[in-house]
């Protein structure tokens, strides 16, 4: 199934993260719906389900959903390291996008990584001064077998 485009002309669902440090998400699409929460870091994934004018549905990685204001959002790609994993396994961060690459790091769930590039497979990362590849099962902020380009 592919995506739909949204009254922005981009595609719904996508994933986005949050622009500024603090961002309201509110019940519904305009100033007046109250506060739900309140996110409180710049630069976490979401992803956009719903355009109503200039407003974007959200959901985070624990499926919670609201409402945002759309120049809160970055295009900039990002995501979570296996929020899912309540075992805290960690994450090996490699050289090259293949199982039998050096090690470069290893990551914890729920850390933010930027996304350099996606082939579908593998995703080139970045985080704490760290660059290399993790298997894009692991991320939650991009779409199985998603291709981003640089």
């Amino acid at each position: 199934m592919s995506p739909e485009i949204g009254k922005s002309g981009l595609p719904v669902p996508r994933f986005v993260s949050l622009k500024n440090q603090r961002v309201n998400v509110r019940r519904g699409p305009s100033q007046t719906h109250p506060i739900a929460w309140q996110f409180q870091r710049a630069g976490l994934p979401v992803e956009i389900t719903r355009e109503f004018e200039n407003w974007r549905m959200i959901r985070d990685s624990e499926g919670e959903e609201g409402w945002v204001f759309h120049s809160l959002l970055s295009g900039e790609r990002t995501a979570v390291v296996a929020p899912w994993d309540r075992d805290m396994d960690l994450r090996v961060l490699r050289g090259t996008a293949s199982q039998g690459a050096e090690a470069v790091a290893q990551i914890e769930p729920e850390v933010v990584v930027r996304v350099e590039q996606c082939n579908g497979l593998w995703c080139e990362v970045e985080t704490g001064g760290y660059d290399g590849w993790i298997e894009q099962a692991d991320l939650w902020g991009v779409y199985s077998g998603e291709v981003i380009g640089r």
